[in-house]
């Protein structure tokens, strides 16, 4: 685990030029509108330190996965509007990442001042961590920072590349997610448990893997219990199967006894005969499940028995929805685990991903202890991988 990096108030950034990788990879709606800015203000803090120590300050960020080139829905012109109310003063904004007039731009910034780079993904070479790129964002600043947590588990020119051109340090947001992730997987008050939902367990091996050796329980649910279900002999009906990963389920019930970890798997579920919120339902038995229907949420007795243990414990991380959630009728379970993480009174780590959309969706964000900013980048976190956008920063 990459924990001892220095940040920005490590280093003299005053009267300095600052290029610093933002997230601003922001929900936006049909009409667009941002439809959620916690992106935006999560990276205020380190913005506003920036400014008020007098830095010339260029923020660059992506948006969405343009095909070829500038794409009008993909600008981050609506980002900068939004910005300069957050901020309450005027950004400058350069139509392009690169190129002579965001060269001037740059140039005539002055301390206090914040310019914002158009989409780098309006360029092929930002993915394709094209050397050259890298170099050129790297004119730009004296210092790097990197506050983009949801980018760093990528090798892209501005996460990564740039790396090999100028100093690099964190910013306040990704030095405050290495420490909540960090801290709880090396240091956890115990109990400590893990909360795995989702739809496959392939996207979850690693993280199982890595955390059998920390944790004291794994709860499982979501579409890729029914493979760990599968696996114990039940027949799950039309339910999601990760069909190469039955084998690895019980391999993962074996070694989870021999680390004396704790995993807890539905009892009963939500069964209906079509995947919408217009379906027939009925509650079963997980050695239940009638053919022709598939399971979308976990049942009231396994509400019951994963909130009795979410409740004793001390450590919590969450990763992966428990059921269908964005359908009314399949997000009881889901919500259940939401509300029993708000009530444990222990550290609360929400892993990004539908995980944090769901704790929105449920307006239980402030009862939290931290939700990350980064689906992807939690997740190799909690993989125990090295992150390419914080190997890159100094060491303290």
């Amino acid at each position: 685990m990459e924990l001892n990096k220095k940040s920005i108030e490590d280093v003299d950034i005053s009267g300095k030029r600052v290029v610093m990788r933002v997230d601003f990879n922001v929900p936006m709606d049909d009409k667009g509108r941002i439809a959620d800015k916690t992106r935006i203000t999560t990276t205020l803090p380190t913005i506003k330190y920036l400014i008020n120590n007098g830095a010339k300050t260029v923020l660059m960020s992506h948006l969405g996965n343009p095909k070829d080139g500038y794409e009008s829905s993909k600008s981050l012109a609506p980002i900068c509007e939004s910005l300069c109310h957050l901020l309450n003063m005027d950004v400058k904004f350069a139509k392009d990442a690169i190129g002579n007039d965001t060269r001037k731009m740059v140039d005539d910034l002055k301390g206090g001042e914040v310019l914002l780079l158009e989409n780098l993904r309006f360029h092929s070479e930002e993915k394709a961590n094209d050397p050259e790129f890298a170099k050129t964002l790297a004119s730009y600043g004296d210092i790097y920072v990197n506050d983009a947590f949801g980018t760093s588990h990528r090798k892209h020119a501005s996460t990564y590349g740039i790396g090999e051109y100028l100093p690099c340090v964190s910013g306040f947001l990704i030095e405050k997610e290495i420490a909540m992730l960090g801290n709880a997987l090396e240091q956890p008050e115990r109990e400590f448990t893990a909360i795995l939902g989702g739809a496959k367990v392939s996207s979850k091996i690693g993280v199982i893997n890595h955390l059998l050796e920390k944790v004291d329980n794994i709860i499982i649910g979501g579409g890729m219990a029914f493979t760990f279900i599968k696996a114990m002999g039940h027949s799950i009906g039309k339910s999601i199967l990760d069909e190469e990963h039955i084998n690895y389920a019980r391999e993962i019930l074996e070694m989870a006894k021999k680390e004396n970890v704790n995993v807890f798997l539905p009892k009963d579920v939500i069964v209906a005969d079509s995947f919408s919120n217009d379906a027939n339902t009925k509650v079963v038995d997980v050695d239940g499940i009638p053919e022709g229907y598939m399971g979308l949420d976990i049942g009231p007795k396994t509400c019951k028995e994963f909130t009795d243990v979410i409740l004793r414990s001390k450590t919590i991380i969450w990763n992966g929805p428990m059921g269908a959630f964005e359908m009314p009728k399949f997000a009881k379970g889901t919500k259940d685990v939401a509300y029993a993480m708000a009530q444990c009174g222990g550290i609360t780590i929400v892993g990004g991903g539908d995980s944090a959309r769901a704790i929105d969706s449920f307006g239980l964000q402030s009862k939290m202890t931290h939700i990350s900013t980064g689906g992807g980048a939690s997740l190799a976190f909690l993989e125990g991988k090295s992150l390419p956008g914080i190997e890159i920063l100094m060491d303290r």
